[in-house]
C-alpha cells in the first residue's frame, strides 16, 4: 500500500501510567514461576495509524481491553501482523533485547505483504523501549535461569467496515509477558510428525510474513501429529510435498557428520527466523560449513538412518533451540540420537552461545543486543 515508511517526525510515547498497577507482592508471586504467554504486565503500547494522516496517538497505557466494533477489518479479513521478541536484565540491572532492529525490519516486510502500514524501524524500537521503562520491574532478575519479559508487538486493521480493501485505520500495540524457561525440566528432544495432508503456506502466500493465518493453518497439522504421540508437526511444500520447510512457528537445522549445517532456503513461504540468521552466522565460528537449499524429507529419513545427519534441531524466540529426536510418519520412524545421546554437542554449543549473548554473559561482538533501560 502507498503509506509513508517514515512520518516527519519520530513517534512521542506518551506515558499514561495505570492508575492500579500490580502490587510486589503479587508481580514476585508471578515472577516466581511465570510460565509463558499466562501473565501480563500492568501497561501497553496503543498508536493509531489513518490514511492521510500517517501515525499518531502514540501512549503507554494501562493493560486492558481493547474496543473494537464487530465489523472492525481484522475480524473478518485477518489483516493483521505481530512479532515476538524478549528482554533480558543482566547482572548490572540494564534491560536489553536481542537484534530488535530485524524485528522491526521484519515487521516492516510483514506490512508490506498484508497491505499494512510501515512502521519505522526506531519508532518499533522506541515503542519496546518505552514500555519495558514503564514495566521494568517486572522483568526477571538476572541469575533466575532464562527468565525473561517476553514483547508481543501486533498491527491490526481496526476500521470498521466490511469490504475487501486495506483498511484505512490501522492499530498498532505492544504487550508484555514475563516468562519462565522454555524447557522447565531440563533440555529434551522433541518428536516430530511429517504432515501430508497439510501445508502451512503456498507460493505467493503469506508464509514469509508473520501473520496470524500461517499459525492458524498449522493447528489442524500439529493436532494430527498429536494424535499420533508427537509434539510437533513439520510441513513440506505445498507444491510437491516433498521438499522440508519448517515447524508450525520454528525453523529447522541439520547437522551433517561432515562438518555442513544445513537448514532450508528461503522461498517465500518460510518466515525468515531472527534466531535462524543468527545461528547461521555462528555456525561459520563454530568451524560448520552453513548451507542455505531445498532439502527433501527423504534426505532427512536416508540421513538419519546412515549416520550422515548427526544432529537435528529447530530455533525460535521462544524456545531459542530445541533438540530433535525423533520424526514420524504415517508407516513409519527413523530416530538419529546415537549412543543414548540426548541433546548433540553442536545443538547444546550453539544454544548456549546463543543464551551468553543475550543475558551479557558473553561478548556481543556482533553487535546483536540493544539496551532498552
Amino acid at each position: 500500500m502507498s503509506a509513508p515508511e517514515r512520518d516527519a517526525q519520530p513517534l512521542n510515547f506518551v506515558v499514561n501510567r495505570c492508575a492500579n498497577p500490580s502490587s510486589a507482592q503479587t508481580r514476585s508471586s508471578i515472577l516466581a514461576n511465570p510460565g509463558f504467554g499466562k501473565h501480563f504486565t500492568d501497561h501497553m503500547v496503543l498508536a493509531t495509524w489513518e490514511r492521510g494522516r500517517g501515525w499518531h496517538d502514540a501512549q503507554v497505557t494501562a493493560y486492558g481491553p481493547l474496543q473494537l466494533m464487530p465489523s472492525a477489518a481484522v475480524l473478518h479479513y485477518a489483516q493483521e501482523i505481530f512479532e515476538g521478541l524478549k528482554a533480558y536484565r543482566h547482572e548490572d540491572g540494564s534491560i536489553w533485547s536481542f537484534r530488535p532492529e530485524a524485528n522491526g525490519e521484519r515487521l516492516q516486510r510483514s506490512a508490506r505483504r498484508l497491505a499494512l502500514p510501515v512502521l519505522p524501524v526506531d519508532d518499533f524500537v522506541g515503542s519496546l523501549r518505552a514500555l519495558v521503562t514503564a514495566d521494568q520491574e517486572w522483568v526477571p532478575a538476572a541469575g533466575t535461569g532464562e527468565t525473561s519479559l517476553y514483547l508481543r508487538p501486533f498491527m491490526f486493521a481496526s476500521e470498521a467496515f466490511l469490504g475487501v480493501r486495506p483498511a484505512d485505520v490501522v492499530t498498532y500495540s505492544v504487550i508484555a509477558s514475563p516468562a519462565g524457561a522454555y524447557f522447565s525440566g531440563g533440555l529434551k528432544p522433541v518428536t516430530l510428525w511429517i504432515s501430508t495432508d497439510y501445508a502451512r503456506a503456498g507460493a505467493g502466500g503469506t508464509g514469509a510474513a508473520k501473520c496470524g493465518g500461517n499459525y492458524a493453518s498449522s493447528l489442524a497439522g500439529q493436532l494430527e501429529g498429536i494424535k499420533h504421540g508427537c509434539d510437533q508437526a513439520v510441513f513440506l511444500d505445498s507444491g510437491t510435498h516433498e521438499f522440508i520447510e519448517e515447524l508450525g512457528g520454528m525453523n529447522l537445522f541439520f547437522v551433517t557428520k561432515d562438518g555442513r549445517l544445513i537448514t532450508p532456503e528461503l522461498t517465500g513461504t518460510i518466515l525468515e527466523g531472527i534466531t535462524r540468521a543468527s545461528i547461521l552466522e555462528l555456525g561459520k565460528e563454530l568451524g560448520l560449513d552453513p548451507e542455505e537449499r531445498r532439502i527433501p524429507i527423504e534426505e532427512w529419513k536416508d540421513g538419519a538412518r546412515s549416520g550422515d545427519i548427526v544432529e537435528i534441531f529447530a530455533c525460535g524466540t521462544a524456545a531459542v533451540v530445541t533438540p530433535v529426536g525423533e520424526l514420524r510418519w504415517d508407516g513409519g520412524s527413523v530416530d538419529h540420537r546415537r549412543e543414548g545421546v540426548e541433546v548433540g554437542e553442536v545443538t547444546q554449543s550453539i544454544r548456549q552461545q546463543l543464551l551468553d549473548i543475550q543475558y551479557g554473559r558473553a561478548e556481543d561482538t556482533h553487535g546483536w543486543m540493544t539496551r532498552l533501560v
